[in-house]
């Protein structure tokens, strides 16, 4: 009954913590629907890189360079019904050195058209506005997890009712941008998922080093990088009013729940607002089948990590239309989706409500300090 009481307390204190963080993610979407979250990619050669791509790549990599974040860039090229291309995916770690991740990832690019109008195709919902709650996932994160880096590393972590932040901090947060998840003609095994495809090879064959924590726990053969991620949620076709997400693995139903949950506190706390018809974002009397629907996931999930797909089912009507541009987009939605994935995430990696709380304070504080002013 106490350890059911203190699981109350602290959800209650998450969701009443985290309506008033900052950066607000109307800011956000104010600053980029049109240039650099509006993904596009067309033809190159191995040689060039298309320069709204770039745009973006750079964009990205500007805001965690800012936040202090480790980069890792992983550029290819491939094969590709249209030729030779170039791609890159972008890797962001909180904590390099953290043994395991909590993996969030998106698509940066968008579905390539070679004729006009086809090639003023945006993707606002595919998938600008899933990089778009990334970058605000990682600008509201950062200060927690600074908060709980800096105990820890000072010795002062936090110890009580059975929480030992110590071991807690062993998981940390990282946020995968993944280039070429669209086809170029008809999706196949060949023509998709490109970064995904590399990625998950290139770190399935990066093994870890005998001093890493999990090397150490391990009696088989050599853990990798796959190894170190907790579970990966992959966010895709999200931003229009209509999101309903449907749990598709079974052992990461338990997340599903979870994420539910937390949309289920923060309207129950008047917190976020919900659309007519739009309360049941996480269904629980529906199950989907693993392998129906094909996504930067899958070669991941076929080496045995645990997925989350939060991908809207059915599909925003503006799929691969020329409609998927910011009119497709809902700012309530938009709104919802980084409160559940901030109450989500802080809960995962067990990040202190105390930090919310003083961060606001602090935030407040400074607000007052320039009124008076």
């Amino acid at each position: 009954m106490e350890l059911r009481d203190g699981r109350a307390s602290r959800e209650a204190a998450y969701t009443s913590c985290i309506v008033s963080t900052v950066p607000r993610f109307h800011d956000r979407v104010d600053m980029t629907p049109s240039c650099s979250l509006a993904p596009s990619r067309s033809p190159g050669n191995a040689d060039t890189l298309p320069p709204r791509s770039t745009l973006v790549q750079q964009y990205i990599s500007f805001v965690f360079k800012g936040l202090g974040w480790h980069e890792e860039q992983t550029p290819f090229t491939d094969d590709t019904p249209i030729g030779k291309i170039d791609f890159n995916n972008l890797i962001y770690t909180f904590d390099a050195d953290a043994p395991r991740k909590l993996v969030l990832a998106a698509h940066f690019d968008s579905k390539w058209f070679p004729d006009f109008p086809g090639n003023t195709f945006i993707g606002a919902t595919d998938s600008a506005a899933p990089c778009a709650m990334l970058l605000s996932l990682a600008e509201t994160m950062t200060p927690l997890l600074r908060a709980r880096q800096e105990r820890v590393r000072s010795g002062q972590a936090i110890l009580r009712d059975g929480f030992d932040e110590e071991e807690a901090a062993e998981t940390t947060l990282q946020l995968v941008f993944f280039d070429g998840e669209e086809a170029f003609h008809d999706w196949s095994a060949t023509d998709s998922i490109y970064g995904a495809r590399h990625l998950a090879s290139l770190w399935e064959q990066t093994y870890l080093s005998p001093s890493h924590p999990l090397s150490k726990r391990r009696y088989g053969p050599t853990p990798n990088t796959l190894d170190t991620i907790d579970v990966l949620v992959l966010l895709d076709l999200l931003g229009h009013r209509a999101s309903r997400i449907i749990s598709n693995y079974r052992e990461t139903d338990w997340l599903h729940g979870e994420m539910g949950s937390a949309d289920k506190r923060l309207r129950e706390a008047g917190l976020i607002e919900v659309e007519r018809g739009q309360e049941g974002w996480f269904p629980t009397n529906m199950k989907g089948n693993a392998h129906m629907i094909g996504d930067d996931h899958v070669p991941f999930f076929d080496r045995g990590v645990s997925v989350l797909h939060l991908i809207a089912n059915p599909f925003p009507p503006v799929w691969h239309s020329l409609g998927d541009d910011a009119s497709a987009l809902s700012l309530p939605a938009l709104k919802r989706w980084c409160r559940i994935l901030r109450v989500f995430v802080a809960e995962y990696l067990d990040l202190a409500p105390e930090d919310m709380k003083r961060r606001d304070n602090d935030a407040s504080s400074r607000r007052d300090g320039r009124d008076e002013l």
